[in-house]
């Protein structure tokens, strides 16, 4: 199948989380359709071992290839740590993960140069993100500190209150205490607890700490490649979101929602068998 710079971009990632890249390339990018897939059916892809993640990333890219797509954006951290260079030889169009551009984006933020992550347990094992900060400048410090229970709570709906609040400060407290002033939000999960973060931090008197969202940095970085690549839309497209799904949650639109905001309601999803 041919692409041509009018073609969508392919997002996926292991479940609806990839929604808060989807956010920010569809706002950083408001002419170019997206076509989303999320594998709901397995997720989490971070308590995977390696392997099996690169055979679940391999049949996504797979599928995303087929639909047309002209790049393909890796939304998933675990695979952009795991698998992401087996995709980018394999496959005939440009790719991007999420790690990378975190990585930049964190050193950008950045004073000290003593920048603080947090991930998955599959994410921080991989060590991607201290390797991506240091290929940026190898004076910085990383510190990672895995954060397990953050997915769970967001994919329940427990964003605000005392338990979120309570884990986010169990995790955010060795970070503080490293001098940590970037923090980088390693999980596509995580921006949806962006205020209950925010609020902690400056609990614990750590309100300089800047945080950084990689989905956002993703969008940024996807933005110029497009542009020197010749590949950004000529024009505006129809049609601009489409979502597939491996399996679809009861709740699909709640949860939706609390990854893409407003609209979610209205959106038409596809279920696929990978």
């Amino acid at each position: 199948m041919s692409i041509s710079a009018d073609s969508p971009v392919g997002v996926f990632d292991s479940g609806l989380g990839g929604l808060t890249v989807v956010r920010e390339v569809v706002t950083e990018l408001p002419d170019e359709r997206v076509v989303y897939l999320g594998d709901t059916a397995r997720v989490p892809y971070g308590t995977r071992s390696a392997s099996t993640v690169v055979r679940y990333a391999r049949r996504c890219a797979e599928h995303l290839t087929a639909c047309g797509v002209k790049y393909l954006v890796v939304a998933c951290n675990t695979v952009s740590a795991v698998a992401l260079d087996m995709l980018r030889v394999e496959l005939d169009i440009p790719v991007l993960g999420v790690i990378e551009p975190g990585a930049r984006a964190g050193l950008r933020a950045t004073q000290s140069g003593r920048i603080g992550v947090i991930a998955t347990s599959g994410t921080v094992q991989s060590g991607a993100y201290e390797r991506a900060v240091r290929a940026g400048d190898s004076r910085a410090e990383v510190f990672v500190q895995a954060a397990p229970l953050l997915v769970p709570l967001v994919e329940e709906g427990w964003v605000e209150g005392e338990v979120p609040a309570l884990a986010v400060q169990r995790y955010l407290e060795p970070l503080v205490h490293q001098g940590i002033d970037a923090l980088i939000l390693g999980c596509t999960h995580y921006p949806v607890l962006r205020k209950c973060i925010r609020t902690q931090l400056d609990v614990m008197g750590a309100d300089q700490v800047a945080i950084v969202d990689s989905a956002a940095a993703a969008a940024k970085e996807l933005a110029a490649s497009l542009s020197d690549r010749g590949l950004r839309a000529t024009e505006p497209l129809d049609n601009k979101l489409r979502i597939m799904v491996t399996d679809t949650p009861g709740t699909f639109q709640l949860a939706a929602s609390r990854f893409l905001g407003s609209g979610a309601e209205e959106l038409c999803v596809e279920g696929v068998d990978l």
